[in-house]
């Protein structure tokens, strides 16, 4: 008797012989890396709003290597989170271009927050924490994506 085309409904597929199923851990941190980019990409949207309608919003720094105007960082924030948001959601959407593209943006967005780290510093190293997560989740996840 042959099986059937389709697993029944609660079963899984079982891979083909010499293919890589990736590692599970991988492909559910893809999914939650998908919806921190999301929510990180609302949260710089909006820390970019605070910087560009107000210099006031965050402590001044004196004396800093990577000292800019609030308002450009306020724009690179902005831009930057437009940007992981649409990535997080082409990564939730199984996109093939999500992936590479969600590393290249949350690392400029890690390196941008590290030099955002005096303005805010609790909030900069959680946020460093995350996107080492996001590249970690989307580095090691094998599944094919959609095309």
């Amino acid at each position: 008797m042959s099986q059937p085309a389709t697993p029944t409904p609660g079963t899984s597929r079982p891979a083909a012989p010499g293919a890589d199923s990736g590692n599970p851990w991988a492909g559910g941190g893809t999914m939650f890396a998908g919806c921190l980019l999301l929510v990180d990409g609302v949260l710089g949207v909006i820390k970019g709003i605070a910087g560009i309608a107000t210099n006031d919003v965050y402590a001044e720094i004196n004396d800093y290597a990577f000292k800019f105007n609030v308002t450009a960082w306020g724009w690179i924030h902005l831009i930057l989170g437009v940007l992981l948001f649409f990535v997080g959601w082409g990564i939730l959407k199984g996109a093939a271009w999500a992936r590479a593209v969600g590393i290249a943006l949350v690392s400029l967005n890690l390196i941008a927050t590290f030099m955002w780290l005096p303005y805010t510093p609790i909030w900069a190293v959680i946020t460093i924490a995350i996107d080492v997560f996001i590249i970690w989740a989307l580095c090691t996840d094998r599944s094919e994506p959609a095309l």
